[in-house]
């Protein structure tokens, strides 16, 4: 069924991008869990799922294009080591996967692949409308509220 191998390799950028978020989120959701932040664990555990159904999708299409799935692939991971840093670097790490879908679904496009251009469209949507919005919303009203009061509505 491969009808060009780089709409495969396109695919494992992204799935880098899936992966590395995956492993990020758990690593802030742990720390929010630890600093009792609870809000912020279960939304960003959640947004762990999000992304684990992005890579199973982005998996799947890659393994029926007869390609493999790099699954040892990652983005650099941003650690951060407060709450701001950590929102912050999952916002960056949005932003870079939207711009990386973009392309793809540009590259999608202009080799007539309109199938997983069409599944990419769908991740896109997850990730600007979703994700990277809540995201920004959570930064919005720590300048708002100040950070101590954010911090205290999150536990």
């Amino acid at each position: 069924m491969n009808r060009d191998n780089n709409v495969v390799e396109q695919l494992n950028r992204l799935l880098a991008f899936e992966l590395t978020s995956i492993d990020q989120y758990t690593s802030h959701s742990r720390q929010y869990e630890d600093m009792g932040l609870m809000k912020l664990y279960e939304r960003i555990n959640h947004e762990i799922d999000d992304e684990r159904g992005h890579a199973d999708l982005l998996i799947r299409r890659i393994l029926f294009l007869e390609g493999k799935p790099k699954m040892d692939a990652r983005e650099p991971h941003t650690i951060g080591s407060d709450v701001r840093e950590m929102l912050e670097n999952d916002l960056q790490l949005e932003y870079n996967n939207a711009k990386t879908l973009r392309e793809v679904i540009e590259y999608c496009e202009e080799v007539d692949d309109y199938v997983t251009r069409e599944m990419l469209v769908g991740i896109l949507k997850d990730t600007e409308e979703d994700h990277a919005y809540w995201l920004q919303i959570q930064l919005n009203l720590m300048d708002r509220l100040g950070e101590q009061l954010y911090l205290q509505s999150m536990m």
